[in-house]
């Protein structure tokens, strides 16, 4: 068949990738000037399915309300009566049960440790390289409900067989060096072991060649107007500049977007921006830095080594497409590497990113066909992405395909 895919972050990279590899004619549409230009570009770099689960949980509301006004809190609504904002704020707190956030999770965990799995094989399949590393990721707690709460997510993790350790706070050095000089106290620590880490945006830029090499095409800087129907299905799309570009089927994958091409449709996915920002700096002490990843439990960011490069990534933002980077906000997240990992970096030579990352409200992505037959959507994963763009494609190329979800 001939396939569209609209989008070229990681997910729709891998999606044209797994469907390239089945034999399909595919071309992947992107308006910016490169692969993973906007939020698969400067992201965390934790491939970590152990974290994987819903923002709407227990509780969660009642934090939101205290922190509105803290400009270094981990999440910011910003007050708007913008319709989109009211509906997926409303659609968020009612998934704040613990029933939904259970069965939420359960759905994210499936598909994030399938990801990785497809990653892995993907990366002893190409030999794909991409910074990435083995070394897991540290959470470290800050206060005692913190480490209670680590507990408890420990008690989860066993249920799922998902290998992880409890760390006392004499325990953190031995598992992460870097934070042996910290200037923060800690209650302790949960490791998952089994979790990675990888630069996603050289992975896109590596896996697009290999596509390419395969046989997919790939135009940058094209912007879709719309997307076409045709005989009872999708049939292709139109550009801005009035090209139209047939196809047997078309797959969304763009993220925080999706919806300026499916509401004229009349297709509604809840999937709303959630603006998040990073941090990059290249490593001056080794020793000092961290050898792998850690998240810091108490501020939500994580902070991974990348090669010579330290990435931090945190805070959400529920404020629409705004672009601003607030200072509060930049020096707040220097602020807390620095004091995690003293000395590893000239932190003031640091540069910092914002992207949106493309949230459902309850949390588990939209990867299935839409209503319109032959019209797919791979969109809605959030913080997730990196960790599980790859499972998602896969998945999706199999029933675009006409075969058995590998997650049956």
């Amino acid at each position: 068949m001939r396939v569209i895919v609209i989008g070229a972050g990681i997910v729709g990279i891998a999606s044209a990738w797994y469907l390239t590899k089945d034999g399909h004619d595919v071309t992947v549409l992107e308006r910016r000037e490169g692969p993973a230009k906007e939020t698969s570009f400067g992201n965390a770099g934790g491939v970590c399915p152990g974290f994987a689960g819903p923002w709407a949980a227990p509780g969660m509301p009642l934090k939101a309300l205290r922190w509105m006004f803290r400009d270094e809190a981990p999440l910011k609504i910003r007050p708007s009566l913008e319709p989109a904002r009211l509906s997926w704020l409303a659609q968020f707190t009612r998934n704040c049960t613990a029933d939904r956030f259970a069965t939420n999770k359960a759905a994210m965990q499936r598909i994030a440790h399938f990801s990785k799995a497809c990653l892995q094989e993907l990366r002893a399949e190409t030999g794909i390289s991409y910074d990435h590393g083995t070394g897991g990721v540290v959470q470290v707690f800050s206060t005692g409900a913190e480490m209670e709460a680590g507990r408890r997510s420990a008690e989860v993790l066993d249920s799922l067989d998902i290998p992880h350790r409890l760390l006392g706070p004499d325990e953190l050095a031995a598992a992460e060096p870097g934070l042996a000089r910290s200037e923060v106290a800690f209650t302790g620590g949960l490791h998952l072991t089994t979790d990675e880490t990888g630069d996603c945006h050289l992975f896109c830029a590596a896996l697009a060649r290999l596509a390419a090499e395969a046989g997919c095409t790939f135009r940058y800087g094209v912007d879709v107007a719309s997307i076409e129907q045709g005989e009872g299905r999708a049939s292709g799309v139109r550009l801005r500049d009035g090209e139209r570009l047939g196809a047997d089927a078309v797959v969304v994958a763009t993220g925080p977007w999706a919806r300026e091409l499916l509401d004229p449709l009349g297709i509604r996915v809840p999937v709303y921006p959630v603006k998040g920002y990073s941090m990059s700096v290249e490593i001056g002490e080794d020793a000092l830095a961290p050898a792998s990843s850690v998240m810091d439990e108490h501020s939500k960011v994580m902070i991974t080594r990348l090669g010579s490069r330290i990435r931090a990534a945190g805070v959400a933002e529920i404020a629409g497409f705004d672009r601003a980077m607030p200072k509060a906000v930049i020096e707040s997240l220097r602020g807390r590497v620095a004091s995690l990992f003293p000395g590893a970096a000239d932190y003031g030579a640091a540069t910092f990113w914002h992207g949106f990352r493309p949230m459902t409200p309850d949390g588990p992505a939209i990867i299935r066909e839409s209503r319109v037959p032959k019209l797919y959507l791979n969109v809605g994963h959030g913080s997730n992405g990196w960790t599980q763009g790859c499972g998602a494609a896969k998945v999706l190329a199999a029933e675009i395909s006409g075969r058995p979800s590998p997650l049956a």
